[in-house]
């Protein structure tokens, strides 16, 4: 597999905050053409071309690198995985690293006007471009991770691509200071199947109770696979990995940027959590982009709900 270096304007994002840059990793074919040497640049295999593409959206000041390992996962198992970094507006006049998270459309008044997340539509109009049509933006899934996997539950629907959704470590309780009651599980806005995975030691949803008000015992990732979701005879599938933490999805992780300084100790080895993480996930996907039968996952390290 190799991979590919792109960006795309954000639109209506102020300079110098208005550029994301991407990363395409894809199945490559290797000649040993003088082009290859020359370039470093290796063309897109044909032999199962064109490929479905995982958009994997970040958590907020979590670098692509830290899901670098689960890119080229993703490509080996033959899908074109797509990472990207956007320091763009954050919250209060900050600016960071962001999925993109459109404030504007995540109010009351205002939810479900529109994707809440505004990456999404110019990154998927940039890959159609790429590759020499290795990528199909058709069968499509979102992934997320942390406030990525929050705006991909929120915009699913908007993109006619967008086939599945999976997240990590991610809900859609929606905050007070947005204008929402206490603990209110917005619904997803999606019209595909959706995974929902979370670590049983997630320490930075644990200590972030607070922003939503929330009394009592505070899982809003079981609240939102029961209240945000509409059942789909099975295909909504709910995993927690047990012993994993926040940023299990994530390696490197960088302790000087983000939230992992909130998080509890994992209590299982991070190459077996990636492992059962990229597994579960691979299958979902196989599924849901390519018709695939559906597999048993491997549940020694994952408890698994389906509706």
């Amino acid at each position: 597999m190799r991979s590919l270096w792109h960006a795309v304007r954000i639109p209506d994002a102020p300079e110098p905050f208005d550029t994301a840059v991407l990363k395409v990793h894809y199945p490559a074919l290797v000649t040993g053409s003088d082009e290859e040497r020359l370039s470093g640049n290796f063309r897109a295999d044909p032999a199962n071309a064109p490929y479905p593409v995982v958009l994997i959206l970040s958590g907020i000041n979590v670098g692509q690198d830290a899901y670098r390992w689960l890119a080229t996962d993703l490509a080996s198992r033959g899908f074109a995985a797509v990472t990207y970094d956007w320091v763009g507006p954050l919250f209060a006049g900050q600016v960071g690293l962001t999925p993109g998270v459109d404030l504007a459309l995540a109010k009351p008044d205002t939810y479900g006007q529109g994707p809440t997340c505004q990456a999404i539509a110019p990154i998927i109009s940039a890959l159609s471009g790429l590759l020499d049509g290795a990528l199909d933006t058709t069968r499509l899934a979102l992934v997320g991770h942390s406030a990525g996997g929050t705006v991909a539950l929120q915009s699913g629907r908007f993109f006619s691509g967008v086939r599945a959704v999976a997240t990590y470590g991610a809900h859609t309780m929606v905050s007070t200071m947005l204008g929402w009651p206490a603990g209110t599980i917005a619904p997803a806005h999606v019209e595909s199947p959706v995974l929902l995975l979370a670590g049983t030691e997630d320490g930075v949803i644990a200590d972030s109770a607070d922003r939503y008000q929330a009394t009592g015992d505070h899982d809003p990732v079981s609240r939102t696979f029961d209240e945000a979701l509409q059942d789909r005879g099975g295909e909504h599938v709910l995993a927690w990995l047990q012993g994993g933490n926040h940023f299990s999805i994530a390696d490197p992780v960088d302790p000087t940027s983000a939230r992992a300084f909130l998080d509890r100790p994992s209590t299982v080895d991070g190459a077996s959590a990636r492992a059962a993480i990229a597994g579960l996930l691979a299958t979902f996907l196989g599924t849901h982009l390519r018709g695939e039968p559906a597999a048993e996952a491997d549940e020694s390290l994952l408890k698994i709900r389906r509706r």
